[in-house]
């Protein structure tokens, strides 16, 4: 409590003085300071001092006006200037270069002169977990079991010297563009296996009809081939009509003042004949008096998807259960989704929230889908101003925890 308190006492001091300090400091001048502190060679005379302290006063600002993220080394490898996305990045740690290739470009430059360029692939440092994938129990962070999943980052490099005791690296990191041509890829071969599947047996189907001596058995095989196939289809369309509605924010109001509760229990009504078939049993409780700002459809569609994911990962003769309750800071209110099925593998965990991914725990029971549920989830969440997070480990199950603000 006293932690607390002193915390807040601190948050209160610097809203009050941050006026104050922004009118006298700016990036200009923390520049500047970090120039004259930070740069400043020993045992050399005023005049030199004054002329390194230009130089990299201009050094500094040129690299904060460049797209890539920098990084400044002197002749002992100390790293000098370094942006935050370096130390996420795997780049640089406790002010020291610890990528092997980045250094050894680094010592290349300084011996031979000239610029190396490579290309590599790091881990996101373990403290930048990924915000979507975090500890879904509240409790659970005290009990120490949070999840922090680290990912891969590919990244362009360039080093090359600006002085004689400096040397300078420039990373572009490029993962966003290879992780959106690896979804359109998986994207593409999944929706061309979806799309030739029922223009194949339909093709068969049509043949079949044609022919002079009518098989009647094969031919009601084939018609609940294509009306099999027909549904997904529908299933796939309905997904994507939804996703695209979801990208639309939803502005809080009176006509949109909806109870929590009863717009789960109504998206987990429609799911029980699902659970059913899988022998799977549904469980619903909660709070009944959470009131939220939402849009019907969406919200029911996201709690849908959770649930329908659940039970197709789930095991006969097991349950899913959803819970929803207020938080603990008592604004918002709280969906949680767990079940007892097989898990989500730590590597897949920073992506399954990634249109049309599709994760390496597929059965045959869940191979066909494409990849849009979860993606769905996210962009509901983010649209009604909320967020949607996970705890899962193989074996272990999974909880989602879908979180919105409560209606003021």
């Amino acid at each position: 409590m006293i932690l607390i308190a002193f915390i807040a006492i601190i948050a209160k001091i610097y809203n009050w003085a941050y006026p104050f300090i922004s009118r006298y400091i700016n990036a200009d001048t923390i520049a500047h300071w970090r120039a004259r502190i930070g740069f400043r060679p020993s045992g050399r005379d005023d005049d030199d001092d004054d002329d390194d302290d230009d130089l990299d006063y201009e050094i500094i600002r040129l690299l904060a006006v460049l797209p890539s993220t920098s990084i400044v080394v002197n002749d002992d490898d100390e790293v000098l200037i370094a942006g935050p996305a370096a130390y996420r990045l795997g780049i640089v740690d406790d002010e020291s270069i610890v990528n092997d290739r980045v250094l050894s470009a680094i010592h290349n430059v300084r011996e031979s002169g000239g610029k190396r360029s490579c290309e590599l692939v790091t881990e996101t440092a373990r403290r930048f977990a990924d915000p979507f994938v975090i500890n879904a129990d509240e409790d659970s962070e005290a009990r120490g079991e949070g999840n922090a999943v680290s990912r891969p980052n590919w990244l362009k490099v360039t080093v090359g010297q600006i002085a004689d005791d400096k040397t300078v690296v420039l990373i572009d990191d490029v993962s966003e563009e290879r992780r959106f041509a690896q979804v359109r890829e998986d994207f593409v071969a999944n929706v061309t296996e979806q799309l030739l599947k029922p223009t194949k047996a339909l093709e068969t189907l049509g043949e079949d009809l044609e022919q002079d001596d009518v098989d009647i058995d094969r031919i009601m095989v084939e018609a609940s081939q294509v009306r099999e196939y027909a549904a997904h289809m529908g299933h796939l369309v309905a997904d994507l009509l939804l996703l695209i509605k979801a990208q639309q924010k939803v502005v809080p109001g009176k006509d949109n003042e909806v109870g929590l509760l009863a717009e789960v229990r109504q998206a987990a009504d429609g799911m029980r004949a699902a659970a059913e078939a899988k022998n799977v049993r549904l469980v619903v409780n909660g709070d009944d008096s959470l009131m939220v700002h939402a849009e019907s459809e969406q919200l029911q569609g996201a709690v849908v998807k959770l649930i329908e994911n659940a039970v197709e990962y789930s095991p006969n003769k097991s349950a899913v259960g959803v819970a929803v309750s207020k938080s603990k800071d008592g604004k918002h209110a709280v969906i949680r989704v767990v079940d007892q099925g097989c898990g989500i593998a730590r590597e897949d965990q920073p992506r399954i929230f990634e249109r049309f991914y599709r994760g390496g725990n597929q059965s045959s029971a869940t191979k066909d889908g494409v990849g849009l549920g979860l993606a769905i989830v996210k962009h509901v969440a983010l649209t009604h101003h909320g967020s949607v997070s996970v705890w899962s480990a193989p074996r272990k199950g999974s909880t989602f925890t879908f979180t919105l603000p409560l209606a003021q």
